[in-house]
């Protein structure tokens, strides 16, 4: 993980699939589980909802808060 990976979960949009347009760090634990399970897409997208996953499975989604713009 690189530090600006995190300011990345709260600026980057999901580009494919059920949710489209919405930020990283917004999508359902159900949908990152399910990637998880599956197996991650390669790229930069991929390494960010591994990185979403682990911190939504961990609970630590309050991290991203401070992050996030205004």
């Amino acid at each position: 993980m690189q530090p600006e990976d995190l300011q990345l979960l709260v600026t980057r949009e999901m580009p494919f699939g059920k949710y489209q347009g919405r930020l990283i760090a917004d999508l359902p634990g159900d949908y990152l589980g399910w990637f998880a399970r599956k197996g991650f897409p390669n790229g930069e997208i991929g390494r960010l909802l591994a990185l979403m996953y682990e911190i939504d499975h961990n609970n630590l989604a309050a991290l991203l808060v401070p992050l996030r713009r205004k």
